[in-house]
């Protein structure tokens, strides 16, 4: 029986990316392998598919223990239970460990983009993990795009670094249920009719933009059809790293038709997607791009940017932007979506077909061949 030690420090987090990829990992790899037992080491109590064994080591998070969680529990766990592989599902590996490691890097924007090095800590946090992970044995990442930037820049080998890509959970479907329509509808306040971002609002993901760019489109819209930016706004926005989108969005005058919803509940998130117009994603930078490919299989236009691994995961089922900083493109491709059907019903048929393409349990064979590797 094979052993596997998966770093869960984020399951706790489901509303950050890494949170997602690993519920979703371990949600499929449950009962995959009877051949590989998986473990869990967790910094709080939590339940887990139920196959996984799990493992708490209580810390409080902040920087400081995190970084004691990942560099000294992780790999003393794995000395205990005699694990024969770790995997840690995000860019943060220990020094030192007792068997093969292997580590998720999902992008590297820390070190491509100049907003990510201002904070002092996160400098030294950066440089920890690049020297850290010369100790790797493999490197999982979810796009081709993400790893051209490893090897670029992490002087690691081009076979030590693996592509997998993502896929979609079974919930991103575009049937609708009425029960599930009701509550989202009325929980969030919603129109019948509205344009949907939801992601992260770190400065790359060029939110201000896209409220210069509604600007444009608001005529053309009106208020049937507001602009719905959903997630969590940033507690202390500092107008470096996060914008006060409100402000902005009152200084342009467009506060009537623009609606900052807050944090969605992951089992509300594929009825939010299927009763939008259409989906906007207008980012510099991903090293895959989850939300348009959920949007996509839930059956609703797509438009976004071919930036980062985004035109590789997208493909031609997106209606693609040349600049993400171009408010006047943004805007027209958003009035060209909604006022043209045909085009809107051309984008929803080839972003099921595209999204159809990316599935979890194809991520899980390659990650389990992955282990495997590692173990051999």
């Amino acid at each position: 029986m094979s052993r596997i030690l998966i770093n869960g420090w984020f399951f706790h987090k489901p509303n950050t990316g890494s949170g997602q990829y690993l519920r979703l990992l371990l949600k499929h790899l449950n009962n995959t392998d009877p051949g590989m037992e998986i473990h869990v080491i967790s910094p709080l109590p939590t339940q887990l598919p139920e196959s996984c064994i799990l493992h708490v080591h209580n810390t409080v998070d902040r920087q400081i223990n995190k970084f004691y969680f990942e560099q000294i529990i992780v790999p003393r766990t794995a000395k205990q239970i005699e694990a024969d592989v770790i995997h840690v599902p995000y860019w943060s590996p220990p020094f030192k460990s007792p068997c093969p490691m292997i580590i998720t890097i999902h992008d590297i924007i820390p070190l491509l983009l100049p907003e990510q090095r201002r904070s002092l800590i996160h400098r030294v946090y950066t440089s920890i993990t690049v020297a850290a992970t010369q100790g790797t044995s493999h490197i999982i990442t979810d796009s081709n795009t993400s790893h051209d930037d490893i090897v670029a820049n992490l002087q690691v080998a081009d076979t030590q670094v693996h592509t997998v890509h993502l896929g979609t959970d079974d919930i991103y479907i575009p049937h609708q249920n009425p029960v599930a329509v009701k509550k989202v509808r009325t929980n969030y306040n919603l129109p019948d009719t509205y344009v949907l971002y939801l992601g992260g609002f770190q400065r790359h993901k060029n939110l201000r933009h896209l409220l210069a760019a509604w600007t444009w489109a608001e005529p053309i819209a009106s208020e049937d059809c507001p602009l719905v930016i959903a997630g969590r706004l940033p507690k202390k926005p500092d107008g470096y790293m996060y914008d006060n989108l409100p402000d902005i969005a009152n200084e342009l005058g467009i506060n009537d038709t623009v609606r900052f919803i807050g944090e969605v509940k992951e089992e509300d998130k594929a009825t939010l997607y299927q009763l939008a117009s259409c989906f906007v994603f207008p980012s510099s930078y991903e090293g895959f791009g989850l939300p348009p490919l959920e949007a996509m299989a839930c059956g609703v236009p797509v438009i976004t940017t071919g930036s980062g691994a985004l035109k590789e995961i997208v493909g031609d089922a997106a209606y693609l932007i040349s600049d993400p900083v171009d408010a006047r493109e943004l805007g027209a491709a958003m009035i060209s979506v909604i006022v043209d059907e045909n085009l809107a019903s051309d984008l929803q048929e080839r972003g099921l077909i595209q999204s159809s393409k990316f599935s979890w349990e194809q991520t899980v064979v390659d990650t389990l061949q992955i282990y495997r590797q590692a173990m051999s």
